[in-house]
């Protein structure tokens, strides 16, 4: 088994938490899988040693979500973010936070004055630049992380 995949199963912790999907030899989630929170929030996408990773999908109870690439629990690489109020971005994420090439796009399809596009550094514009590379990128593994989940 060259993934690490050795059972499929379900399991619910005593916090309430529930997994199905696939675990390692040391019992972790590994593979495909997905997780509802307590709280409502659910992932559904890949793991790797017990964390998100790869692609995946998470929507929180709020309405808010995400689609895109995860690495250790975290979002990382690109993906699209849409906020409960409907604003979104689309492009770079590092360590959970939106760190890298993007734009924001408003809930009444803007993108503000000056344009909200370009260099991001902890959530903050910080050099704006046309980026539609990136954002087609993002899109693209946006979409692949949806298909991937339904």
């Amino acid at each position: 088994m060259g993934d690490g995949v050795v059972k499929n199963g379900a399991y619910k912790y005593e916090d309430g938490t529930k997994y199905i999907g696939d675990w390692n030899a040391k019992g972790l989630k590994h593979g495909a899988g997905s997780l509802l929170l307590p709280d409502g929030t659910r992932y559904d996408g890949g793991f790797q040693n017990g964390l998100c990773s790869g692609l995946g999908v998470i929507i929180f109870p709020d309405g808010a979500k995400y689609e895109g690439e995860f690495m250790q629990g975290w979002f990382h690489g690109h993906g699209v973010f849409w906020r409960s109020d409907g604003m979104k971005f689309e492009g770079e994420f590092r360590g959970g936070r939106v760190w890298g090439l993007g734009l924001v796009t408003y809930a009444d399809g803007s993108h503000g004055f000056p344009r909200n596009e370009g260099f991001f550094q902890d959530c903050k514009l910080v050099r704006c630049r046309h980026c539609p590379d990136i954002v087609q990128k993002a899109q693209k593994i946006s979409m692949m992380a949806r298909a991937q989940c339904n």
